[in-house]
């Protein structure tokens, strides 16, 4: 019920929003260097991201058994805190009429801010503590002190890699749409092993949360499809890494987020590889990236890439529910 609501509200949020946002001439730029028929999109309007966060926002204060537990507050707040950070890059690309908003030292200083706050408030005000599990294993580690800037580090990983993530119609909220479902299913593990015992937040309502994640990107994807009459901008790539985020820590399955959210590790190691290779080498190893790119100016169409990389989605996210299964038998 949770994903169907979020679903239905972002499905009547979009015919809405969507007219305001080419009233308002909220466009995206396009940048020059990329494939050369992605600057048809040029003009699209962006910030697409307010339509799934509506559902979202609406979808978990409505069914969740405790909307306004310190758990659930903390989680839906970090979603739209990160979503605002995009909302303001996306508004001062706008104004600015190019791809460039807050500086990239701005927006680290706004991220690992809240990524401390996440942590600081899991670990001590929630009762989360500072121990981590192991994937495929029953194994747990405490890092003491360590754990908040582990946290940061997640925390920054993953809004930054749904961010790259998004680059082709669909792809950011398609790849999300199975990263949530496996959260759901992680959470009802979760309730059935009383793996989160002690922590401030209902399991069920961590379910929830997910659902109404899953079902919100699902509607969304009715405008956000090849070819997109609206994208979600930096306004909703961030929102989602902070979401999914905020989902690991709060389940104790921060590494397997990692593995639950293999697309935007590929993602992100690709930009990572293709810049050392490049400025060590001064060659390239991917045609372009991040990676989707490299397959687009290989010949592939948008909607095979789209289609491929949702697969490997689909079956990182079983892998990763796997990996927590294994951890809490």
């Amino acid at each position: 019920m949770a994903a169907g609501l979020a679903m239905l509200i972002s499905l009547l949020i979009g015919p809405f929003l969507i007219p305001v946002l080419r009233v308002l001439k909220f466009g995206q730029s396009i940048r020059d260097d990329g494939p050369q028929r992605h600057l048809s999109k040029a003009g699209t309007p962006t910030i697409g991201g307010l339509i799934f966060l509506g559902g979202i926002t609406i979808a978990v204060l409505v069914m969740a058994e405790k909307p306004y537990s310190a758990g659930m507050i903390t989680l839906l707040g970090i979603t739209l805190a990160f979503g605002l950070i995009g909302f303001l890059d996306d508004f001062l690309k706008v104004v600015r009429k190019r791809n460039l908003g807050l500086t990239a030292r701005q927006k680290l200083a706004a991220q690992f801010l809240l990524a401390f706050i996440l942590a600081g408030i899991s670990a001590v005000f929630l009762g989360r503590g500072t121990t981590i599990g192991i994937p495929f294993t029953s194994f747990e580690i405490n890092l003491g002190y360590l754990y908040y800037p582990f946290v940061a580090i997640l925390v920054i990983a993953a809004t930054n890699a749904v961010n790259l993530t998004d680059g082709l119609d669909g792809l950011a909220a398609g790849a999300t749409v199975f990263a949530g479902i496996g959260y759901i299913f992680i959470a009802v593990l979760a309730v059935n092993t009383d793996f989160l015992e002690g922590i401030a937040i209902n399991s069920s309502d961590l379910a929830i949360f997910a659902a109404a994640l899953t079902g919100g990107c699902l509607g969304f994807l009715r405008f956000n499809l090849h070819p997109a009459r609206v994208f979600m901008g930096d306004c909703g790539s961030l929102a989602l890494g902070g979401a999914l985020a905020g989902l690991a820590v709060l389940s104790k399955s921060e590494l397997v987020l990692i593995i639950l959210g293999g697309v935007y590790v590929v993602e992100t190691f690709s930009v990572i590889i293709q810049v050392i290779s490049f400025q060590t080498r001064g060659k390239r190893i991917f045609r372009m990236s991040p990676l989707h790119h490299h397959f687009e100016l290989g010949g592939w169409s948008e909607r095979k890439v789209v289609t491929v990389f949702w697969t490997a989605a689909a079956i990182a996210a079983f892998l990763g529910v796997i990996s927590f299964a294994l951890m809490v038998r």
